[in-house]
């Protein structure tokens, strides 16, 4: 184990999110709330820290295993989530230290779950805090090091593999540090963009840097208790965009800036994601009209909102669709387990892990017929390894078991339809479920021991579930120490 360089990196991590709480406490004196007090005493806490930890760790040794990189990822967003909620205990907004790590272990990971009851009495400043953590958690803090690392003699390739959600990661520059600046600054771009339009929309300036936070991380925090329902419907179809784009790959915003056009057209991964929204937002709007006194081009509008909403695991709701027909209920905690695309801001199980699971089905019907005939799965063309093939089919199989497990400690309390929907949730980083902490509710009632399990599922679902596995396995550090 390489102490020294996991001390450094964790220490320059702190470092940042130090300085992230300043944006923060300038909002606080702005409006010369209290609240400034307390994000500035937070973040000379971790700026503290996280010096220490630089200061002592060795310089000699710069090279980063697999197994670093993997606690790197692990004690990083750990310990980020616990100095991230700081600001929530010293200003009393969630005087509980459990809760308020909830309440940032749920913005870190972009879930968008909440232990408040109230948002709309928050200070601006936390209430900016509380948004900013989605927008940082989405990109990922740990990617925006990577940056910073080759400056410190440090390689983060293998950081990059632990913190990317989807099955495949790939450079798309031949330094890390300029895969980094590509990343955040297409990031940046959305965000700016969708702040400008938001603004256009009728939107303060304050309102529309919050949900841009919010929907370009698919986090699904929002500063209105009623989410975004107040808002107009010019407003909700421009959150609806960037949520489709949040949820994209963002290997396909430089291909456009390539100008590679065809080959982000022929992904079959975008295609898939494309027909999933457009089939399920059919059925949905279909099942609202038959039900209820909607007009079509409502129910359209409001289908594919909340549908966008669902598999981006935004999350952002127009109306409480826990009280929506049982089949548009079932349809959205189905979209809660495809997810986004890999590569993507979203959660869930990347929608190419969908369509290779498919393949492999199709492949086994022909099969049946052609039992001696070679038939290798083909992703864009190129055919897909045994290993990789192994290692979505294995990543599938696991995510259920740690759903079903999930639901079965969640069930000692509480009733199928809140446990199935919860741990679904949570896993999936949707936030929002049905029942009794749906869009319009909290997850405030529940005890200290499901938020302890609804936490790890958070950070279970954000870390894909095999840097935690691979970390517990005992074999890795026996081979590797």
């Amino acid at each position: 184990m390489n102490y020294g360089i996991i001390r450094r990196v964790v220490g320059l991590l702190l470092t940042v999110e130090a300085v992230l709480f300043i944006p923060a406490m300038l909002i606080g004196l702005s409006f010369a709330e209290a609240s400034w007090c307390s994000l500035a005493t937070a973040g000379l806490i971790t700026l503290v820290v996280g010096g220490l930890f630089l200061l002592s760790s060795k310089k000699s040794t710069t090279t980063l295993r697999p197994r670093d990189g993997l606690v790197i990822v692990a004690l990083g967003w750990f310990l980020m989530s616990f100095f991230g909620s700081l600001p929530f205990v010293l200003s009393g907004v969630i005087p509980r230290l459990i809760d308020a790590f909830f309440e940032t272990v749920s913005g870190f990971t972009t879930t968008g779950a909440t232990v408040i009851r109230d948002v709309e009495s928050l200070d601006r400043g936390i209430l900016f805090w509380r948004n900013f953590t989605q927008w940082i958690g989405g990109m990922g803090i740990l990617a925006f090091g990577l940056a910073l690392l080759p400056a410190m003699g440090i390689g983060s390739f293998q950081i990059l593999k632990a913190e990317t959600t989807g099955p495949t990661v790939s450079k798309l520059a031949p330094r890390m540090k300029n895969t980094a600046r590509i990343l955040y600054l297409s990031y940046l771009a959305l965000t700016l963009v969708q702040v400008l339009l938001l603004m256009l929309s009728g939107m303060s300036w304050y309102e529309a840097l919050l949900h841009s936070f919010s929907t370009m991380g698919t986090g699904g925090f929002s500063m209105y208790n009623d989410s975004i329902g107040s808002f107009n419907e010019v407003t909700q179809m421009v959150l609806a965009l960037f949520m489709i784009l949040a949820s994209l790959n963002f290997g396909f915003f430089f291909l456009l800036y390539q100008k590679k056009w065809r080959q982000v057209w022929h992904s079959q991964e975008l295609r898939l994601f494309a027909g999933i929204i457009g089939l399920t937002t059919l059925m949905v709007s279909y099942n609202l009209v038959t039900r209820y006194d909607f007009s079509l081009l409502r129910s359209l509008r409001d289908g594919f909102v909340q549908v966008v909403s669902m598999i981006s695991t935004t999350a952002l709701n127009i109306h409480d669709f826990a009280i929506w027909p049982p089949f548009s209920q079932i349809i959205l905690l189905v979209l809660m387990f495809i997810g986004g695309c890999a590569g993507s801001t979203a959660g869930g199980m990347k929608v190419v892990r969908v369509l290779v699971a498919g393949k492999l089905v199709r492949r086994e019907f022909s099969k049946m017929a052609h039992p001696r005939a070679y038939a290798p799965v083909r992703l864009n063309g190129r055919i897909l390894s045994n290993e990789s093939v192994a290692g979505i089919t294995s990543f599938i199989a696991l995510h259920l078991m740690v759903f079903l497990a999930g639901v079965l400690l969640i069930s000692i309390e509480n009733n199928l339809v809140i446990s199935i929907s919860s741990v679904a949730a949570t896993l999936n980083n949707v936030g929002p479920g049905f029942g009794l902490f749906g869009p319009t509710d909290h997850y405030a009632d529940f005890s200290d021991g499901a938020k302890v399990v609804f936490t790890t599922l958070m950070l279970l679902g954000r870390l894909e579930l095999f840097t935690i596995a691979a970390l517990l396995a005992p074999r890795r550090w026996l081979d590797q120490s």
